[in-house]
């Protein structure tokens, strides 16, 4: 008898009132007395876990959007998604709540170095029991490069560092054997030293010596998760990525965009199965369809037009205020820009046969709006079509959506056998990909 294939849930999050919808903060339930508090972040924990999600991962940013218009004013004053706090901090908290949960975070191997990179990464995955995940992040803005007193590289040399950085972070993590605690009181043994080991990798862009100072935690290393859509995004995804978040505009898209990350993982030597690939999703529930697009309806009227140009703007790396065409939008972007974003942009002017401009706006309207069963028709269609692996759940607001989700659309989901009901391994990577690291 065959097991059915089941899909992978993972949760997007920011450390602040919205994540991906940018009204979703004004909603009357929207809660906004505790985004800067623990309780918070452990009750969300609870609440996926509970849900059996595979995990939840923080976007960020090294610091606040400010494209538009040359500030950052909008994106204070509306309330756009400002990480208000770091999620290095915050996942702690999530991991004592909580015993399965997947904890994943966005780290920039543009503007980090390797051995820190690797000794926060391990320290929570150690201190998790194995349930880091890092979101590996080239960076794409200049206001970054600012905050940390440098320049942003061209974006092939961003993904060629990071290659380098990955490469020195692997060798970090391999740098103490898994058995090299002896905890020998009688003869004074703490550990035993041959069993740790210097790494002195160097490359163009990075060097470390090593060892770290932490040991090797029960899944081996944090898994990696990414979101590259460029060619050489995908290469790197190919090579490294154990999950990718993508966001296609329709089937076929995902279908091409799936069917290519499996091709270019063999020619590193991987399997299809060591990642997986998944699609971003924002629901918006109700009891019946009419209800459900009634909500949706409401929901956007409370994105100003201005909230919703300056997240775009912050996205594609350009003034949307300023772009007539691609190839304005290529001349005003730089080095900058979320190659994602780009295409999602104009997916959409081939999709509808309108102006990029139009489609700036016309990119809003991407919620997968029904009744619980309606939504899980629809993903199950889309995962069942070969589209992705599982969904990243964003929320619209928080935290009635992210519960109305767990309690409606995953039991139907769980009902038709395409989700667990329970999780079966003890730490992320064997909950996600099913086995434990090569």
């Amino acid at each position: 008898m065959t097991t059915r294939r089941q899909m992978r849930l993972v949760a997007y999050s920011k450390t602040g009132p919205t994540a991906r919808h940018m009204g979703g903060w004004r909603h009357p339930e929207s809660t906004l007395d505790d985004f800067l508090t623990p309780a918070r972040y452990a009750q969300y924990a609870r609440t996926l876990e509970d849900a059996k999600f595979d995990g939840c991962f923080f976007a960020d940013l090294i610091g606040i959007y400010d494209i538009y218009g040359g500030s950052f004013e909008t994106y204070v004053r509306n309330g756009g998604q400002i990480s208000y706090l770091d999620p290095m901090v915050v996942l702690p908290v999530m991991a004592a709540a909580t015993t399965h949960l997947g904890l994943g975070i966005t780290l920039s191997s543009t503007f980090h170095n390797p051995y820190h990179l690797a000794r926060w990464l391990l320290s929570l995955d150690v201190l998790s029991g194995g349930r880091a995940a890092w979101n590996v992040v080239t960076s794409a803005a200049d206001l970054e490069a600012k905050n940390v007193g440098g320049t942003l590289p061209p974006r092939e040399e961003r993904y060629d560092r990071a290659d380098e950085v990955l490469e020195a972070c692997f060798a970090l993590w391999d740098s103490w054997d898994a058995d090299a605690f002896v905890f020998d009181k009688e003869n004074g043994v703490f550990a035993d030293p041959d069993k740790v080991h210097y790494v002195d990798y160097e490359g163009r862009w990075v060097k470390t010596r090593g060892p770290l100072p932490t040991p090797r935690s029960p899944q081996g290393r944090p898994v990696i998760m990414q979101a590259g859509s460029s060619d050489r995004g995908r290469d790197f995804a190919g090579r490294w990525a154990e999950a990718i978040f993508t966001d296609q505009r329709n089937l076929g898209a995902m279908q091409e965009f799936y069917t290519d990350i499996k091709t270019r993982m063999s020619t590193f030597g991987r399997s299809p199965d060591d990642c997986v690939i998944l699609q971003a999703s924002t629901f918006v529930l109700g009891e019946t369809e009419s209800i459900a697009r009634e909500r949706a309806a409401y929901l956007k009227s409370l994105v100003k037009p201005e909230t919703w140009a300056a997240r775009i703007s912050g996205s594609i790396g350009a003034d949307v205020n300023k772009l007539t065409d691609t190839k304005s939008m290529a001349e005003l972007q730089g080095n900058q820009g979320i190659r994602g974003a780009e295409d999602r942009l104009t997916q959409a002017v081939a999709e509808k046969g309108i102006t990029l401009a139009q489609a700036v706006t016309a990119d809003k309207d991407d919620e997968i709006v029904g009744t619980p069963a309606q939504v899980a028709d629809h993903l199950q269609h889309i995962f069942e079509s070969g589209g992705c692996d599982g969904f990243i759940v964003a929320p619209t607001y928080f935290p009635g959506m992210i519960e109305q989700f767990c309690r409606s659309v995953v039991p139907e989901l769980q009902r038709r056998g395409l989700f667990r009901k329970e999780y079966t391994g003890r730490t992320l990577r064997e909950n996600l990909l099913g086995k434990a690291m090569n």
